[in-house]
């Protein structure tokens, strides 16, 4: 009798197991732990050393901003000092030290940061022209909060150098315990699983614990622009990887930017919410309508045409669980007519295989040393909102109905026409940057646009041209402008309620009396609920102004997060009569519906009437909360555009509240027509 494959068969099933250990726990919403976890207990005499030594290098990152603000390399330089008292400064105010060696490693941090804050001082700044492991960091647009990123730089880089090297972006597993302390720690010691020659290996933090997702899919931009600003890159050899919970990450950075990439190889992970939650997870839940039209936001399955554009290859264990994810993305492909390459270690549960590993190495470096082609003759696009909007030379500037399947198919026939076909489209631009020339100079593009034929703007003598496209009716017409001046959803401006988070925000507190006393103390409550979970879960101190203390420069550069009510929030006061409700003492009204106001509140995100370029958000902050925390598939949106909230039913680990009534405004930020 044969006794590997009941061997192997009885391993799989243990593996599975304990997998799902922490399954059937974790599918409890009145009973959830805590993430992060506590801390273990600092001791006194630690105690005392580590707050002596934050107060010491704070003061010297305080004298140094003030010495060098008037040099713009020098202040550039700032945040990679400032990441080592962050990254102390949180662990130990909010009981983040895990284990007692972390607390050594904080104080080799905090003289970590002394010294390079000397250097800095004199100018000699030895980190920023090292190779082999280097911590750096950058200050986010989203909180002004310090956010650290890994680097690998190879033997070959020479600073000040032309030469361009190739940029490996790495997303993290799943870490519970990933603390700022953690994660610099580890990208001190280690390089990580991949390390190709000549090529920049940048290691995201990702804001801690959220499949980049929100604001941790604004941390790979962020640290992108930084890392370009500092070493040469070559913009066509920028390859996205990772692996578990770093696989879902580039499963979903492929999908929704596929453009941008030389290459993607995602390992292991999900690519879904849904189907995932059922297999791994085995989630009993059934969520709301609204919550699985949310699903399309970062499903990857849903924009798989879109690798159309980018060469992926997926890797899996053969008995790991999370094969799930490269099998439903090679469905979702091939229902694209296109073939995804999967390459699986064999009988290798949730690690790369040896012989795979290489496998892959091979494959992900022939195609970056091709690079990727910037101008392709064709592009295929799809998606189901504008805050995926853009591939390549094309741009979706409007949708006909969000979270509905838009399709873009654009082909440069030949140097004087343009075909292009469109689904749930009524905006768009053509573009083509100066350093390509597809297109004859001095001549009228054809673009024969869902089989109407424009004439587009002519090709300017620098090749850089530009042709920009909306429907009037049912007839799409040249236009000289993506923006035609209306309140209509667009890029960055098209909700749910999360997208606010993902760009710079500030949170305003109510200092008057608000309408109805039990809505004003949950206001309270769920205003510190936001700002202690936004540092817990994206690892930033959220700006908090009170309403009589909001500047112009506020309501200019960021989304406003209001808190309370038009009696006792003043910014809220002004504009109220300018939101899609009406609410005062009685009642709350949300078009023909109805509410009374001594225990419903409004949440929406709508576009800021003292600034319709940026939003303002009532009442909220990002939706998804402690049950989500559990299972990274789960930190979708929970809300979308508006929810009407009745605070009388008690705050639990799911929702703030009972959610009433729930929806979408239109394309041009109205309320959906009665039923």
């Amino acid at each position: 009798m044969n006794f590997f494959p009941m061997l192997l068969s009885i391993f799989a099933l243990l593996f599975a197991t304990n997998l799902r250990a922490d399954g059937p726990r974790d599918n409890l919403p009145d009973n959830v732990r805590p993430v992060p976890p506590p801390g273990v207990e600092v001791p006194a005499e630690d105690r005392t050393e580590l707050e002596a030594g934050l107060k010491k290098l704070g003061a010297e990152i305080e004298s140094l901003r003030g010495a060098v603000k008037k040099q713009p390399a020098k202040l550039e330089l700032l945040p990679d000092v400032e990441v080592y008292h962050k990254a102390v400064r949180y662990a130990l105010n909010y009981n983040e030290f895990f284990k007692k060696p972390e607390i050594a490693v904080a104080k080799s941090l905090l003289q970590q940061g002394a010294e390079r804050a000397q250097e800095l001082r004199t100018g000699r700044t030895s980190w920023n022209t090292s190779t082999g492991l280097v911590v750096r960091a950058y200050v986010s647009k989203i909180d002004g909060s310090v956010q650290p990123y890994g680097l690998v730089v190879p033997s070959s880089f020479k600073p000040g150098a032309a030469r361009r090297h190739r940029l490996d972006c790495w997303f993290h597993g799943r870490g519970e315990t990933l603390s700022e302390v953690n994660f610099i720690s580890q990208r001190q010691k280690t390089p990580g699983e991949f390390t190709p020659p000549d090529t920049i290996v940048l290691h995201l933090y990702g804001r801690y614990c959220n499949a980049n997702k929100f604001a941790g899919e604004t941390d790979l931009f962020e640290a992108l622009d930084s890392v370009k600003r500092r070493y040469p890159i070559d913009e066509n050899r920028i390859v996205v990887r990772g692996f578990s919970m770093g696989g879902a990450a580039c499963w979903q950075f492929a999908a929704h930017f596929a453009g941008l990439w030389a290459a993607a190889a995602p390992g292991a992970g999900f690519a879904e919410s849904a189907d995932f939650l059922k297999v791994f997870q085995n989630e009993p839940t059934k969520p709301p309508q609204w919550e699985q039209t949310l699903w399309h936001l970062y499903d990857a399955t849903d924009y798989a045409a879109n690798l159309f554009n980018c060469p992926t290859v997926a890797y899996s264990g053969e008995i790991d669980r999370q094969k799930q994810a490269a099998d439903i993305m090679a469905k979702a492909i091939e229902a694209e007519g296109m073939k995804l390459t999967h390459i699986i270690g064999p009988q290798t549960a949730h690690k790369y295989h040896p012989e795979a590993k290489a496998e892959v190495i091979r494959r992900i470096d022939e195609i970056a040393a091709r690079g990727r082609n910037p101008m392709p003759q064709r592009v295929r696009f799809t998606t189901w909102t504008l805050r995926y909007n853009q591939m390549l030379w094309v741009t979706l500037d409007g949708m006909e109905k969000h979270w509905e399947r838009a399709r873009v198919d654009a082909d440069i026939v030949n140097a004087t026409t343009v075909r292009v076909t469109t689904k749930n489209a009524d905006a768009l631009t053509l573009s083509v940057p100066p350093q390509n020339r597809p297109l004859t100079i001095g001549r009228r593009p054809k673009v024969v646009l869902d089989g109407q034929e424009l004439n587009a703007p002519p090709v300017p003598a620098n090749h850089s041209w530009i042709a920009h496209f909306r429907k009037v009716g049912k007839q799409w017409t040249v236009v000289p402008s993506p923006d035609d001046g209306s309140l209509r959803k667009r890029h960055g401006l098209q909700g749910p309620i999360d997208d606010a988070f993902m760009d710079s925000f500030v949170m305003v507190k109510p200092t008057g009396k608000p309408l109805n006393e039990k809505a004003g103390v949950w206001a309270a409550a769920e205003m510190k609920h936001a700002v202690e979970h936004w540092r817990k879960q994206f690892r930033g101190d959220a700006r908090v102004v009170a309403d009589n203390a909001l500047t112009d420069a506020d309501i200019a550069s960021s989304n406003l997060v209001l808190w309370g009510d038009p009696s006792s929030n003043k910014v809220l006061a002004k504009l109220a009569d300018k939101l899609p409700i009406r609410w005062d003492a009685q009642s709350v009204k949300l078009g023909a519906q109805s509410f009374t106001s001594d225990h419903h509140v409004p949440v929406l995100v709508y576009p800021n009437p003292l600034n319709p370029k940026r939003y303002v958000v009532l009442n909220s902050g990002f939706t998804f909360r402690e049950y989500d925390y559990l299972n990274n598939a789960r930190q979708t949106p929970k809300l979308p555009d508006y929810a009407i909230v009745d605070v009388s039913v008690p705050v639990s680990s799911r929702a703030p509240g009972g959610i009433v009534t729930a929806g979408f405004f239109g394309e041009r930020w109205e309320l959906p027509a009665a039923k």
